[in-house]
């Protein structure tokens, strides 16, 4: 009951008091006799202290010494009603203050626990995010601790190494893991580590998988931790590989096509010879010159080998997205040899028609070309441009290397005074032509501009 007097909003409360010191004052005006009831005014002030700030209390107190003093029977005289009434106010405005303070403090400690309990939400749901993060993720994440014990494992570390459901907790992460070894630190030491390799893993199962590993240490108040996350970069290795080989396959057979054909040259000039020397008969019956005829009419056959154009590894490429992998890649050559690149690319370029590793090639081999000729020069630039002309994207690499002497013979094989083996341009053009691209020469002041036409794709070309 008492606790009613407190509650509502701050006018009702304002009110009550009011009108509970006016009862007291009536009650008191009323009550004849030697009874001080002033005492009773201990009540309206507790509950303006609930209320009003400290000078509005102290108004209130001296309100009430007034009253208490006005209405009691005591006559007052100097020493003694002086003293009295500084004991009322006293008394009023101390039971204001202690009840604001006890308000104060109140609210105080509810604003907190408030706030803590919001805290305390708000960590949860932090929690369950991170929680379902961590078990929806397809890398494998592990916790471990300074010896490398698993304390943690989510469902995808399992599948990764084969490994029965809550299996992993408890064991080494080493023994899947063998390279984390190397970053395990004392407890005494305050060096972190931040990074990412690229190592060999082991399954339970004994089998062995390439893993992309990013981990990081910190400390707990139980430890040293170590949060390691795995990718298996397996099936991305073994696409590298026949990607290689693919490439090391058609550029072989291009080779061996182009070594074929100037054999072929000869052989050709030499059976001429060797036909008109056999119809003069002077050379018939020597065995030598027989011999000579077999070995004419055998490289001949070894020579036979065309260069056959294959559409077999071509499909559907994201333009923008190849020369943006283009641009990562060279970027650190030409940073390292200070030639300044000059990038021009057309947004949203459309699809194109093209085999995405010999394409990638074909831009290397260019790039490098240019590389090599403004290598040592202080104002070597490269400029690269792409965009769409119709139903092709063009695409234009040039630099400022001084053009080329003899371009007529750019794209023959085993070109005389070149610095490899003189099949890079003639291997890249026959790249291209297999899809259906092509490259060209195009002078240009102070350089050399090479031209790639790659057709688009049938529903990007309508």
């Amino acid at each position: 009951m008492y606790a009613a007097f407190f509650r509502g909003s701050r006018r009702s409360i304002l009110v009550r008091a009011t009108l509970l010191i006016a009862a007291i004052a009536v009650l008191d005006w009323r009550v004849v006799g030697e009874i001080p009831l002033g005492f009773l005014y201990l009540l309206p002030m507790a509950m303006v202290g609930a209320v009003l700030d400290a000078w509005q209390i102290a108004l209130v107190a001296a309100a009430c010494t007034v009253l208490a003093e006005l209405f009691d029977d005591l006559a007052w005289q100097q020493p003694t009603g002086l003293s009295r009434d500084v004991l009322y106010f006293a008394a009023f405005f101390g039971a204001g203050i202690f009840v604001r303070e006890v308000t104060r403090n109140r609210r105080q400690a509810e604003q907190h626990t408030e706030e803590i309990e919001r805290q305390s939400e708000a960590r949860r749901e932090a929690e369950e995010q991170l929680r379902f993060l961590v078990e929806s993720s397809p890398a494998a994440i592990f916790i471990a601790d300074g010896d490398g014990e698993v304390l943690m494992a989510n469902e995808a570390a399992q599948r990764m190494l084969a490994a029965a459901p809550g299996g992993l907790r408890g064991k080494s992460i080493h023994s899947w893991l063998p390279s984390l070894r190397n970053i395990t630190i004392p407890e005494v030491s305050q060096q972190f580590f931040r990074t990412v390799m690229q190592a060999h893993g082991r399954r339970e199962t004994g089998e062995s998988f390439l893993a992309d590993i990013c981990f990081s240490t910190y400390r707990t108040g139980a430890g040293l931790r170590l949060a390691v996350m795995v990718l298996d970069a397996s099936e991305e290795l073994r696409t590298q590989e026949v990607s290689g080989l693919h490439q090391l396959l058609a550029a072989s057979r291009i080779a061996i096509g182009a070594v074929s054909h100037e054999i072929r040259n000869i052989c050709g000039a030499v059976g001429a010879v060797h036909l008109n020397l056999s119809r003069e008969g002077a050379l018939a019956g020597n065995r030598d010159f027989e011999a000579l005829g077999n070995l004419i009419a055998a490289m001949e056959r070894i020579a036979s080998t065309s260069l056959r154009q294959t559409t077999s590894e071509a499909s559907e490429t994201d333009t923008g997205a190849l020369l943006d992998e283009l641009k990562i890649v060279v970027a650190p050559m030409l940073e390292e040899e200070n030639i300044v690149l000059e990038w021009q690319v057309e947004p949203e370029l459309p699809l194109i028609w093209a085999d995405r590793p010999s394409l990638m090639q074909v831009f290397l081999n260019v790039v490098t070309n240019s590389i090599r000729v403004l290598s040592g020069r202080d104002d070597g630039r490269i400029s690269f441009a792409a965009r769409r002309s119709g139903e092709q994207v063009v695409v234009k690499i040039s630099d400022n290397g001084g053009g080329v002497m003899h371009p007529e013979h750019l794209f023959q094989p085993f070109q005389e005074g070149a610095r490899s083996s003189g099949l890079g341009l003639y291997l890249s053009r026959a790249f291209l032509r297999s899809f259906g691209g092509e490259v060209r020469y195009e002078p240009v002041s102070g350089g050399a501009c090479f031209v790639v036409s790659l057709n688009v794709t049938g529903e990007e070309a309508r």
